[in-house]
């Protein structure tokens, strides 16, 4: 009857021993935030691949795909936020996927 409950109790504090120790896992880094008063500004032309944001647009031209991405990124006010206004006066593509985008991304906030 004693090896019975010595079993018990080391059991029990086995269990409550494994549950106390959490492993800690590095934190998500930091996003850096803009300066206040100053917006940053996009280089011309498209955004490199490593630093576009990752949207699944495939089977959709460039021109819209790119729209899309800016308008999404103005809806969300992220740092990428754009509107190229002479391409969206003047590339209908563009413009759609622009429209397009911030509307979507508008209603998910």
């Amino acid at each position: 009857m004693h090896y019975r409950l010595s079993f018990f109790v080391m059991c029990t504090a086995l269990v409550v021993a494994a549950c106390g120790s959490v492993p800690t896992y590095p934190t998500a880094p930091t996003v850096q935030q803009p300066i206040p008063g100053k917006k940053p500004v996009r280089p011309s032309g498209p955004l490199p691949e490593s630093a576009k944001p990752k949207y699944n647009l495939t089977g959709y031209p460039p021109s819209t795909q790119q729209g899309y991405i800016d308008g999404c990124e103005t809806a969300k006010n992220t740092s990428w936020a754009f509107k190229d206004l002479n391409r969206y006066d003047k590339d209908g593509q563009y413009r759609m996927g622009w429209d397009d985008g911030f509307s979507m991304c508008k209603l998910k906030k």
